[in-house]
């Protein structure tokens, strides 16, 4: 059973950046995708970025292209969110995601594809 661990979220201006960080017990050679969600007050989670750990093929939401960056640290067991630029609209309560079954990555957007997820970190971008 993995867990995973996110941190580095908090409250900034508009324009400043911020990196989360996630950080999962377990194998890194059991992990196939990891992923960044985030749910803002009142909304349905949606998908921010994603990573598959081997071979570093990204995937991002056509809202943060451009701004963040997903990484991964295999020595580190850890995924991070870069985040720049950032913008109101940004505020919410980011969640990493992880899936160790190896599957293709057709549906690596959607929720449903990730079977292990954190605790979520709150980022609160004021105007």
């Amino acid at each position: 059973q993995m867990q995973l661990v996110e941190s580095g979220g908090g409250s900034v201006q508009t324009g400043d950046s911020m990196r989360l960080s996630c950080v999962f017990s377990g194998r890194t050679s059991d992990m196939y995708a990891m992923a960044w969600f985030r749910m803002a007050p009142g909304a349905n989670r949606e998908f921010v970025a994603a990573i598959v750990w081997t071979g570093c093929n990204t995937f991002y939401a056509d809202s943060v292209k451009g701004r963040f960056t997903i990484s991964r640290d295999t020595a580190k067991s850890t995924v991070y969110l870069q985040m720049n630029s950032l913008k109101p609209e940004d505020t919410a309560n980011y969640y990493c995601a992880g899936d160790n079954r190896g599957r293709t990555t057709d549906y690596i957007t959607l929720e449903s594809y990730y079977y292990f997820w954190g605790q979520g970190t709150q980022v609160t971008v004021s105007s």
